[in-house]
Protein backbone atom coordinates (compact mmCIF):
# COMPACT_ATOMS: atom_id res chain seq x y z
CA UNK A 1 0.00 0.00 0.00
CA UNK A 2 1.28 3.46 -0.93
CA UNK A 3 1.87 6.17 1.67
CA UNK A 4 -0.42 9.21 1.57
CA UNK A 5 1.66 12.36 1.24
CA UNK A 6 1.61 16.08 0.57
CA UNK A 7 3.85 17.48 -2.16
CA UNK A 8 5.61 20.87 -2.20
CA UNK A 9 6.97 22.10 -5.55
CA UNK A 10 9.38 25.05 -5.76
CA UNK A 11 9.64 25.80 -9.51
CA UNK A 12 10.94 29.38 -9.16
CA UNK A 13 14.62 28.75 -9.94
CA UNK A 14 16.98 25.99 -10.94
CA UNK A 15 17.19 23.35 -9.64
CA UNK A 16 13.49 22.56 -9.42
CA UNK A 17 12.79 21.29 -5.91
CA UNK A 18 10.12 18.92 -4.64
CA UNK A 19 9.50 17.98 -1.03
CA UNK A 20 7.41 14.99 -0.04
CA UNK A 21 5.72 15.18 3.36
CA UNK A 22 3.98 12.68 5.59
CA UNK A 23 2.13 14.27 8.54
CA UNK A 24 3.88 17.59 7.71
CA UNK A 25 7.34 16.00 8.11
CA UNK A 26 9.74 15.82 5.18
CA UNK A 27 10.33 12.22 4.12
CA UNK A 28 11.92 12.73 0.69
CA UNK A 29 13.36 15.46 -1.52
CA UNK A 30 13.82 15.51 -5.28
CA UNK A 31 16.02 18.10 -6.99
CA UNK A 32 16.64 18.34 -10.74
CA UNK A 33 18.26 20.82 -13.10
CA UNK A 34 16.55 21.60 -16.38
CA UNK A 35 13.49 23.19 -17.90
CA UNK A 36 10.38 22.85 -15.77
CA UNK A 37 8.40 21.65 -18.80
CA UNK A 38 10.87 18.80 -19.33
CA UNK A 39 11.59 17.65 -15.79
CA UNK A 40 8.40 18.25 -13.77
CA UNK A 41 6.42 15.48 -15.54
CA UNK A 42 9.33 13.04 -15.07
CA UNK A 43 9.59 13.91 -11.39
CA UNK A 44 5.85 13.36 -10.92
CA UNK A 45 6.00 10.01 -12.73
CA UNK A 46 8.31 8.82 -9.94
CA UNK A 47 6.16 10.35 -7.20
CA UNK A 48 2.85 8.95 -8.48
CA UNK A 49 4.39 5.46 -8.79
CA UNK A 50 5.50 5.56 -5.17
CA UNK A 51 2.89 7.64 -3.29
CA UNK A 52 -0.79 8.61 -3.03
CA UNK A 53 -0.98 12.41 -3.10
CA UNK A 54 -3.38 14.07 -0.63
CA UNK A 55 -2.51 17.70 -1.33
CA UNK A 56 -0.33 19.77 -3.66
CA UNK A 57 1.51 22.94 -2.67
CA UNK A 58 3.69 25.18 -4.81
CA UNK A 59 5.35 28.58 -4.87
CA UNK A 60 3.44 30.80 -7.27
CA UNK A 61 5.87 33.70 -7.47
CA UNK A 62 7.83 35.77 -7.79
CA UNK A 63 10.42 34.18 -10.02
CA UNK A 64 10.71 32.71 -13.48
CA UNK A 65 7.41 33.52 -15.19
CA UNK A 66 7.64 30.55 -17.54
CA UNK A 67 8.41 28.08 -14.74
CA UNK A 68 5.53 29.43 -12.68
CA UNK A 69 3.11 29.10 -15.62
CA UNK A 70 4.25 25.59 -16.52
CA UNK A 71 4.13 24.42 -12.91
CA UNK A 72 0.68 25.93 -12.38
CA UNK A 73 -0.83 24.33 -15.51
CA UNK A 74 0.76 20.97 -14.71
CA UNK A 75 -0.22 20.96 -11.02
CA UNK A 76 -3.71 22.35 -11.68
CA UNK A 77 -4.30 19.58 -14.21
CA UNK A 78 -3.29 16.94 -11.66
CA UNK A 79 -5.45 18.72 -9.08
CA UNK A 80 -8.53 18.58 -11.32
CA UNK A 81 -8.03 15.10 -12.76
CA UNK A 82 -7.23 13.43 -9.44
CA UNK A 83 -9.39 15.72 -7.25
CA UNK A 84 -6.42 16.84 -5.14
CA UNK A 85 -6.44 20.32 -3.53
CA UNK A 86 -3.79 22.78 -4.79
CA UNK A 87 -2.54 25.68 -2.67
CA UNK A 88 0.15 28.30 -3.22
CA UNK A 89 2.56 30.51 -1.27
CA UNK A 90 5.09 33.23 -1.98
CA UNK A 91 8.55 31.95 -2.77
CA UNK A 92 10.13 34.21 -0.13
CA UNK A 93 9.03 31.72 2.55
CA UNK A 94 11.54 29.21 1.18
CA UNK A 95 14.71 31.28 0.70
CA UNK A 96 14.84 33.17 4.00
CA UNK A 97 13.19 36.23 2.40
CA UNK A 98 16.22 36.68 0.15
CA UNK A 99 16.08 38.59 -3.18
CA UNK A 100 14.81 36.51 -6.13
CA UNK A 101 16.11 36.95 -9.67
CA UNK A 102 13.74 39.00 -11.84
CA UNK A 103 14.61 40.45 -15.24
CA UNK A 104 18.11 41.34 -16.43
CA UNK A 105 20.08 42.51 -13.42
CA UNK A 106 16.99 43.28 -11.32
CA UNK A 107 15.65 41.29 -8.38
CA UNK A 108 12.36 40.86 -6.57
CA UNK A 109 12.33 41.98 -2.92
CA UNK A 110 9.70 41.49 -0.23
CA UNK A 111 9.35 44.94 1.37
CA UNK A 112 8.39 45.75 4.96
CA UNK A 113 4.68 45.88 4.08
CA UNK A 114 4.81 42.42 2.50
CA UNK A 115 4.63 43.94 -0.98
CA UNK A 116 6.92 42.88 -3.78
CA UNK A 117 9.33 45.47 -5.19
CA UNK A 118 11.82 45.21 -8.04
CA UNK A 119 15.23 46.84 -7.99
CA UNK A 120 18.91 46.24 -8.53
CA UNK A 121 20.84 44.16 -6.01
CA UNK A 122 22.93 46.26 -3.64
CA UNK A 123 26.50 45.30 -2.81
CA UNK A 124 25.77 44.05 0.73
CA UNK A 125 22.70 41.97 -0.18
CA UNK A 126 23.02 38.21 -0.25
CA UNK A 127 21.02 35.80 -2.39
CA UNK A 128 20.13 32.59 -0.59
CA UNK A 129 19.17 29.30 -2.21
CA UNK A 130 15.66 27.91 -2.02
CA UNK A 131 15.29 25.12 0.52
CA UNK A 132 12.68 22.48 1.17
CA UNK A 133 11.77 22.83 4.88
CA UNK A 134 11.89 19.88 7.26
CA UNK A 135 8.37 20.72 8.44
CA UNK A 136 5.61 21.93 6.11
CA UNK A 137 4.07 25.11 7.54
CA UNK A 138 0.61 25.16 5.99
CA UNK A 139 -0.05 28.69 7.27
CA UNK A 140 2.08 30.03 4.37
CA UNK A 141 -0.39 28.69 1.79
CA UNK A 142 -3.84 29.64 0.60
CA UNK A 143 -6.45 28.39 -1.89
CA UNK A 144 -5.67 31.11 -4.43
CA UNK A 145 -3.27 29.00 -6.44
CA UNK A 146 -3.14 31.27 -9.50
CA UNK A 147 0.34 32.40 -10.54
CA UNK A 148 1.49 35.67 -9.01
CA UNK A 149 3.56 37.29 -11.71
CA UNK A 150 4.34 40.59 -9.95
CA UNK A 151 5.21 42.28 -13.23
CA UNK A 152 6.93 45.63 -12.89
CA UNK A 153 5.85 48.73 -14.74
CA UNK A 154 7.89 49.27 -17.87
CA UNK A 155 10.57 51.89 -17.30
Amino acid sequence: MKKSVNILVIPIASPLLIGIYEDSKLIDTISKEGKTSDILPLMFDEIIEKYDIDKLYYTNGPGSYMSIKVAYVFLKTISIVKDIPLEAAKAFHFNENSPIKALGKKYFFNDKNDRIAIRFLEENEIIKDFKIPELLDRSFFDNNSLPSYDLPAVN
